[in-house]
């Protein structure tokens, strides 16, 4: 190998304790999804109690939705609550952001679609209000980062290191995709 092919590096590749701390954030904020997915489906009664969960006939977005009450999109929103496109399109980014980060596929898919539902739920949040339509506080900690944009980020970051090549299936994933990259 001479210099200048040594000097080449291979921007898949990541220190072995950098790959492993990342890989630990991509398995835990898959989880988070998969958690968010099962708590809303089943009922497990954290998020969701058993009589409003999603298989039981409850809707994963009305009790979100219905309660927005500020920024300009606060109507739209409420509009949404409960619609059945809704909850499917809702249900199927939990589940489908959690499978892609804990196998460690799909992972640039689960970012954009990651960070869009992030920053659809921000704007339902909407950070920057300090009060209501109602004029009830909002209880906002920061007007601009809040959690659904760390979220975002960690999304992107995880896709932008391949954070699926360690103790994920990242690796076979890209074979598999070939010259799709938008598939990795």
């Amino acid at each position: 190998m001479s210099v200048r092919e040594a000097a080449v590096v291979d921007p898949t590749r990541i220190s072995t304790p950098a790959g492993q701390s990342i890989a630990v954030l991509r398995i835990a904020t898959g989880l988070l999804f998969l958690w968010a997915f099962a708590d809303k489906a089943f009922g497990w009664g954290y998020a969701t109690p058993s009589a409003k969960a999603w298989l039981s006939g409850g809707s994963p977005t009305e009790g979100f939705l219905s309660g927005v009450h500020s920024g300009p999109f606060a109507e739209t929103l409420r509009g949404w609550a409960g619609a059945w496109w809704a909850d499917w399109l809702f249900m199927a980014g939990l589940l489908g952001i959690g499978v892609a980060l804990v196998l460690g596929i799909g992972l640039r898919i689960a970012a954009v679609t990651g960070t869009l539902m992030m920053l659809l739920m921000w704007v339902a949040e909407w950070p920057p209000a300090r009060f209501t339509d109602t004029g009830e506080a909002t209880r906002s900690t920061n007007p601009l980062i809040e959690y659904h944009l760390i979220y975002a980020l960690v999304l992107i970051v995880l896709a932008a290191v391949y954070a699926g090549h360690t103790w994920g299936l990242g690796h076979r994933w890209a074979q598999i995709a070939g010259d799709k990259r938008w598939l990795l």
